[in-house]
């Protein structure tokens, strides 16, 4: 997790040894918030893929958050320190935004926000793999397996209850997106850590942008009718440039242990947003799986976490 400020860092410090702060009325206001924010890009998306491509919607999204973010890290002075590490900043930028969003918004062409926000919520169990794999000072004990090992038929129990309606190609298409979302966070500690947030953002979501041009505006939507251009405008602004201002304000204000919590939360709200706004159907299957997933989260990284362990996902 990217420690923006000192103020961040003394949290940090005080989450990881046990002394967490009480949460606030503005802590509960900015996690409040950051469930809605988070929570809301999955049925987002499937409103745009309905007219425009993912190409150009992973595009007009980074670029006008880009838009939005790259002027305050330039004022703050925040882009030099970063651009010094591009080559992370590079790999970073491709696992959890370059790559991740552009599968993303394919596999909303044929699956329903509800589901795909559902699924999505495996991250912090493939993060929990991939942390004991990699030979972190942080071991998994007997409880964090047991979580993981629910965590998964859970998982098995979204897709397998269901798998007449989820095709096997939207399905490794999330796999890749989850798989991103765990991995990005472990570059952010590992190597960028001592880089200043937003900087880090800004810099990722302009990489991107610049890299989903051309294919882009190559091949512009036909047409944009007034509920997708709001959608795509919903995107760039809310959930994207907006979250992470209010991602690391909640940072300051609780600590970044505290603020991940957001990741157990955000997808029932995607899930009840796709089922009230868009119709789709709740079923048995991801009722069980969600609830599975959830407690496998819980388990697998409720104790012993790291104060660096990493950002939850955006969508």
């Amino acid at each position: 997790m990217l420690c923006s400020d000192g103020r961040t860092r003394d949290l940090a410090g005080r989450a990881a040894s046990g002394n967490r702060p009480q949460l606030s009325r503005r802590g509960t206001l900015l996690f409040a918030a950051l469930c809605v924010i988070w929570g809301l890009p999955y049925l987002l998306i499937r409103v745009a893929v309905a007219e425009v491509s993912p190409a150009f919607l992973v595009f007009a999204r980074t670029g006008i958050g880009a838009l939005l973010l790259l002027p305050v890290a330039a004022r703050r002075r925040q882009l030099a320190a970063v651009l010094r590490q591009w080559r992370w900043l590079l790999a970073f930028t491709v696992v959890e935004i370059g790559v991740p969003w552009f599968l993303l918004s394919r596999a909303e062409e044929r699956l329903t926000s509800s589901l795909t926000g559902l699924l999505i919520a495996a991250v912090p169990l493939i993060g929990g793999l991939l942390t004991a794999a990699g030979g972190s000072a942080q071991r998994l004990d007997r409880r964090a397996w047991g979580g993981l090992l629910v965590g998964l038929l859970g998982v098995g129990a979204l897709v397998g209850l269901d798998f007449g309606r989820v095709g096997i190609g939207p399905l490794v298409e999330v796999v890749v997106v989850v798989t991103g979302y765990a991995c990005g966070p472990l570059i952010l500690s590992r190597r960028l850590m001592h880089l200043p947030s937003l900087g880090v953002m800004a810099a990722a979501l302009t990489l991107t942008a610049l890299a989903y041009a051309t294919p882009a505006l190559l091949a512009p939507p036909a047409r944009v009718q007034t509920n997708v251009a709001l959608a795509i405008l919903g995107l760039a602004v809310v959930c994207t440039a907006l979250a992470f201002l209010v991602f690391f304000a909640l940072i300051a204000e609780v600590g970044p242990v505290r603020a991940t919590i957001v990741t157990y939360v955000n997808p029932a709200v995607a899930a009840v947003l796709g089922v009230i706004v868009l119709g789709e159907r709740f079923t048995a299957g991801m009722g069980i799986g969600f609830a599975l997933v959830l407690a496998g989260s819980v388990l697998a990284t409720g104790r012993g976490r790291r104060a660096d362990e990493g950002l939850p996902s955006s969508a």
